[in-house]
């Protein structure tokens, strides 16, 4: 142990913001109060970079540094000596930093030594300023010193202003013992900060398949994946060398845990080596096998569900036992375990794992078990390897099946088949959510001779990884090529693959290139019967500079692939400009008849023609009914979004994700949730549409797909722009734009844009929402996503109008309403012409708001019927009509706060604060009960109003106030009209009260 006072400048920690946060908050605490602080974590993760800093940064008092050695636990108390000898030298020399305490002798008595003795000395030094003790790898002491350390700092004393901080490796399982204190437990990298490490340090040099291997061989551990850095070569690097095999030895292994190699495995128990080999594609293995399997038997002390920690004496260090399952307190310490015994010994651990899977009938991974026993190439093994991988009636995960393909690869002896097997291993790892892993796998197919057949599916996977993970330019190239290499031997893949490539299309924005995807290799009359001029034509949706690549579809309507779809995504007309070739008839060819309704639903509304297209997209939808495969599923939620059923999308998304989940395809659990996230935005479920994002923004991330993140971040986005939370909303289009500008996401791009100005707008800021807005909605070559752009038009055109613009919102206006008289949008009507009472003339407009009102009962939704309110209220109260605008502000102001719009509930506040009328505060009154409609009702009635002139003023039938006003009785418990003006009258002076 080494005490000191002052510490060197030490590596910068990647990633751990909670811990370091926690460390700060311990620091700062220090001024008034005694604080402790556990910062646990497999070695490589950064404890000691942490303790290192707070060291640093502590200047407000005296500072002791213990970093523990083994030597120390050699004796009962040793380490715990050690420390009190510390802390006592600081109490003689408080200003200069403490001499190094030495180990314990031999002759010290090994009586106990007490908390009490610690506690006390501590108490020495702080007696004027604040003591800052940091212990590092408290583990490497006996378990008499721990103990007596997790006691004292359980008694700290609030006043002594002593500041405890200590790290501990979880792979001793020590961790366990500090339950109780404060704690925090470092995570590995993920993914995408791990390949950032890795650019970094190699300034960006680093071929990316390299790269991807790397981070996967490190595991998010940033010291290992230091040093697999350094131990390659600038080629290999580069990627013109071969990796060394296995890339992390046991030598680095044992030099990042810290321990000396082969630590961890003994001649006499191979329990550790076992769980070890058994653990090698698995995150845990159950008591019976690794037991049997290592000559152990499974006695009733081991099958328990009370957690068994290592070292506890039941196990040896570096296993837990849970639930009648074993695992690693730490993935490095099994790579360590693995690599550290000789070839012989983990041969047989896996001819021991293959024979006790076998009896239990589990005979894909036995067969992997086997395999790995095996040095060189085995032909017969590789076959019955990738015969049980095609097995889908095996209850086996993708990863599985994935690893299983690879290692059938590397046992194969012919080329062809080694490449076929390579690409069924790349499938599977696609499906698995591994899409780095998918990538590398289809590199080694493609060094392989094979059949075309074999490269055009490679190059399916391809697309489709790029698609959810890369530039779509590049996975439009992939696909177009996968179409055409499969054409003769498997049409069917190759009709998916020319739908992915239309996705792909659609994620540039590319209308043309979308169509002629989905077009390819048919004629327009044979398969729809459709004419040119057939059906509402919106291809010359405005005058000017728009063009034809400006018709609208649903937002969120995506294209789907073999693999899951989701809502198109990209740069935008224009910006990755696709160039199909000429369409070449396939007399005969045949597809699917749910792929065949899909695409002539979506080439019909690309060419604008909804009423040709409702019929098969309409097939599409019901097929949701008996469905349970999750790709259909994702299908026919995009169909129901393009026809604007959104309840229908809402449940097909459901059953989806479901389905993804049930199967275990982490690829189309991501997209799952966007489905819903997106239909429940289109829904005005904005808190429901957030936890979905939240989810998959996740789940998109550990499954690498990087599109499929910015679609949930700019989901997240658009809801934070409703619940007003401007820093929120500037996270999420940051993070949403980043990834839309590389890889051409136009849809993406479009939708933070959008959120961006409606944050601004909710603000009260519409010169920076009509500025935002005014290139993504106006008619030009700059216009967004054609999918997108007339959602965001009523927001421009409210931003323009109140920034006293209204010329600029005319010509979207018209071009508006033909979106919404393509009948695909619920809200489009009322938006429509809410539209257009902004830019009427008062004669008009009162009639026009009145109407917009009565469609927004129709669509439903209190986001906009609110926004609605809220604005006519605003018109009613300039024209000094203070009474209505009261009514209307009200209703704007509930409708509101029921959907959590924070921001635009204070707009409504300042309306009717302005309006002399003082808003009801939150939670209020029971006429908050009422929705906005039925509050509009009981404040013109509590004026006196009969029902007909609350019909007329509402522009509803007179049939629809009664049925209203009745409920009204029903909720708030009164019983006539004079009851009703009374409550409202009663709820006003309450509201008025300071």
């Amino acid at each position: 142990m080494t005490a000191h006072t002052e510490a060197t400048a030490a590596p910068r920690l990647q990633g751990g913001e909670t811990a370091r946060r926690a460390v700060t908050a311990v620091l700062d605490r220090l001024r008034t109060t005694s604080a402790v602080l556990v910062i646990a974590g497999e070695p490589g993760l950064g404890r000691t970079t942490l303790l290192d800093e707070a060291v640093r940064r502590f200047t407000a008092g005296p500072v002791l540094h213990v970093r523990c050695e083994e030597p120390e636990s050699r004796l009962p108390y040793g380490g715990m000596r050690a420390l009190i000898r510390a802390v006592a030298a600081l109490t003689a020399a408080p200003s200069a930093a403490a001499p190094s305490a030495a180990a314990p002798s031999a002759a010290a008595p090994e009586s106990g030594v007490g908390a009490e003795e610690l506690l006390a000395a501590l108490g020495a030094v702080a007696v004027d300023v604040p003591l800052l003790v940091c212990v590092d790898d408290v583990h490497r002491w006996g378990a008499s010193s721990r103990a007596v350390l997790r006691h004292a700092a359980g008694r700290l004393h609030p006043d002594g202003r002593v500041g405890l901080i200590v790290s501990v490796a979880q792979h001793r399982g020590t961790d366990q013992e500090f339950i109780g204190l404060p704690m925090v437990e470092l995570e590995p990298l993920d993914p995408s900060r791990a390949a950032a490490l890795l650019d970094e340090v190699t300034d960006a040099t680093i071929d990316p398949c390299v790269r991807d291997a790397l981070v996967e061989e490190a595991e998010g551990n940033p010291a290992l994946l230091l040093a697999l850095t350094r131990r390659m070569s600038s080629a290999q690097l580069r990627g013109r060398r071969a990796l060394p095999s296995p890339p992390a030895d046991a030598e680095m292994l044992a030099r990042v845990l810290g321990e000396p190699p082969n630590a961890f495995v003994s001649g006499r128990d191979d329990l550790l080596l076992t769980a070890a080999a058994a653990l090698r594609e698995a995150e845990d293995a159950d008591v019976e096998l690794l037991a049997t399997a290592a000559g152990r038997p499974a006695s009733a002390a081991m099958i328990t569900t009370v957690p068994v920690t290592a070292g506890s004496g039941t196990l040896p260090d570096g296993l837990v036992l849970a639930d009648g399952r074993f695992r690693f307190t730490s993935r490095l310490l099994r790579k360590a375990v693995y690599a550290g015994a000789s070839a012989d010994r983990r041969h047989r651990a896996h001819l021991a794992l293959a024979g006790r899977l076998e009896a239990r009938g589990e005979l894909l991974p036995a067969l992997l078990h086997r395999s790995w026993s095996l040095s060189d190439r085995a032909p017969q093994m590789a076959a019955e390897l990738a015969a049980a991988g095609a097995d889908m009636t095996a209850p086996v995960s993708h990863r599985l099946r994935s690893v299983a393909y690879a290692r059938a690869a590397e046992l194969t002896v012919n080329g062809a088949d080694r490449a076929e097997r390579y690409t069924a291993a790349a499938e599977q790892a696609l499906l698995a959510g591994r899409p780095h892993r998918a990538l590398r796998l289809l590199s080694a197919s493609r060094a392989c001779a094979a059949p075309a057949a074999v490269h055009g599916r490679a190059e399916l996977v391809r697309g489709r990884t790029e698609l959810r993970d890369g530039p779509v330019a590049d996975a439009h190239a992939s696909l177009l090529l996968a179409a055409t290499l499969l054409d003769t031997d498997a049409p069917d893949q190759a009709a998916l693959a020319r739908l992915a490539a239309g996705d792909a299309a659609w994620s540039a924005g590319d209308r043309e290139a979308c169509l002629a995807a989905l077009a390819d290799g048919w004629t327009v009359g044979e398969e729809t019967g459709v004419t040119p001029g057939a059906g509402a034509d919106l291809s010359a949706l405005s005058a000017g500079t728009s063009t034809p690549t400006d018709a609208p579809c649903p937002a969120s309507a995506p294209l789907p692939t073999g693999a899951g779809s989701r809502p198109g995504v990209g740069a935008g007309p224009g910006s990755a400009r696709f160039e199909p070739g000429p369409a070449r008839p396939r007399p005969g060819r045949s597809e699917p008849d749910a792929v065949r309704d899909y695409r002539l639903g979506m080439r019909a509304v690309l060419e604008g023609r909804l009423d040709r297209a409702a019929r098969p997209l309409g097939r599409v939808v019901g097929s949701a009914e008996s469905e349970d495969d999750p790709e259909r599923l994702l299908r026919s939620a995009s169909a129901a979004l393009l026809l604007g059923r959104i309840g229908a999308a809402r449940r097909a998304g459901a059953r989806a994700l479901a389905a993804a989940r049930a199967r275990g395809s982490a690829v189309l659990v991501p997209q799952a949730l966007e489905y819903l996230a997106y239909a429940e935005l289109r829904a005005g479920r904005h808190a429901q549409a957030r936890t979905h994002a939240e989810e998959g923004l996740r789940a998109a991330y550990g499954a690498g797909q990087r599109n499929t993140a910015a679609h949930h971040h700019a989901v997240l986005a658009l809801a934070a722009s409703i619940e007003g939370h401007p820093a929120v909303v500037g996270g999420q289009v940051t993070a949403a734009l980043a990834t839309a500008r590389r890889h051409g996401l136009a849809q993406v791009a479009t939708l933070a844009e959008w959120a961006a100005a409606r944050a601004d707008l909710g603000r009260g800021r519409p010169v920076d929402a009509a500025d935002r807005l005014g290139p993504v909605v106006r008619p030009g070559s700059g216009r967004g996503h054609f999918a997108v752009w007339m959602l965001a038009a009523p927001c421009f055109v409210e931003a323009a109008v109140l920034a006293g613009r209204p010329a600029d919102a005319l010509t979207v206006v018209a071009d508006f309403a033909v979106w919404a008289d393509f009948g695909a949008d619920p809200q489009a009507p009322a938006q429509l012409v809410r539209c257009r009472a902004l830019l009427a003339e008062p004669d008009r407009a009162d009639a026009l708001y009145g109407r917009a009102l009565a469609l927004h009962e129709v669509a439903g939704g209190d986001f906009e019927r609110a926004r609605t309110a809220l604005l006519y209220g605003r018109w009613l109260r300039r024209r000094r009509r203070l009474r209505e605008a009261r009514g209307h502000l009200g209703a704007a102001l509930v409708g509101f706060e029921r959907c959590g719009a924070a921001v635009w509930a204070e707009q409504a506040r300042g309306e009717l604060r302005a309006n002399g009328t003082a808003p009801l505060p939150a939670g209020a009154g029971t006429l908050r009960r009422l929705t906005p409609q039925q509050l509009r009702i009981a404040g013109y009635v509590a004026q006196g109003a009969t029902n007909r002139e609350v019909a007329l003023s509402l522009a509803v039938s007179t049939r629809t106030v009664d049925y209203h006003l009745r409920n009204i009785f029903a909720v708030l418990g009164v019983r006539s009209r004079m009851e009703l003006a009374r409550m409202v009258e009663q709820a006003e002076k309450t509201a008025a009260q300071p």
